[in-house]
């Protein structure tokens, strides 16, 4: 009988590796005796291994990032803000890959995320806005491609704006309002077409249910 290859998604490299580091960084967080920590940290070692063959970064430098998460591995959060006027939608175009999405970012350590929203909507755009209705929560590293190393949970607001004005910033090079029909190239590790058309939902009803995966 031949042996059947069994096939391997493109990422599932990240997948391990992501899964390691999770399982090294709460040993490590539990653990007491040497032994124990001994093993966390090669674990630890073998996902900066594994994420240093498919990047260009070194292990020293990977295993060294990996060193200043501590506690028990929990998701990421990644707040955006889904403002519609007239029918067309606010998107920015990021510096870092010259592509658009809705304004937003990584929550900080004490935000209200609905507060982070708001915050990031000023700073990537200059508008003021107020956080109506959660659109949806998502699985941010399951969204076409992953997002980053570490795993991230999405929250997508649906807002309206009460002032300021469109103004870029150090990471937005244009504000801009588009219609749904007619969207410019995507950002999609931080907007994708579902998140657009969930907000699209939202906009021709407010009360839609919340999405979530």
């Amino acid at each position: 009988m031949k042996k059947k290859q069994k096939d391997i998604k493109t990422n599932q490299w990240l997948e391990w590796a992501r899964e390691l580091e999770a399982m090294a960084q709460t040993g490590l967080t539990f653990s007491h005796g040497q032994y124990d920590n001994e093993r966390f940290k090669r674990l630890m070692a073998i996902a900066a291994e594994i994420t240093s063959l498919h990047t260009l970064l070194s292990e020293d430098e990977i295993l060294k990032d990996f060193c200043m998460q501590s506690g028990y591995a929990t998701p990421k959060v990644d707040v955006r803000a889904a403002i519609v006027q007239d029918g067309k939608i606010l998107l920015v175009k990021e510096r870092s890959d010259q592509c658009w999405c809705m304004p937003g970012g990584w929550a900080d350590v004490g935000d209200v995320p609905s507060q982070a929203a708001i915050r990031e909507v000023r700073e990537e755009s200059g508008f003021n806005v107020v956080a109506k209705r959660v659109i949806g929560v998502y699985d941010a590293n399951r969204s076409g491609r992953p997002m980053e190393f570490y795993h991230a949970v999405k929250l997508v607001y649906f807002c309206e704006i009460i002032g300021g004005e469109a103004t870029t910033s150090h990471e937005t090079s244009a504000v801009e309002f588009f219609d749904f029909d007619h969207l410019p190239t995507l950002s999609i590790n931080r907007t994708n077409e579902k998140h657009i058309r969930h907000a699209r939902a939202f906009a021709e009803d407010i009360h839609h249910d919340t999405f979530f995966d």
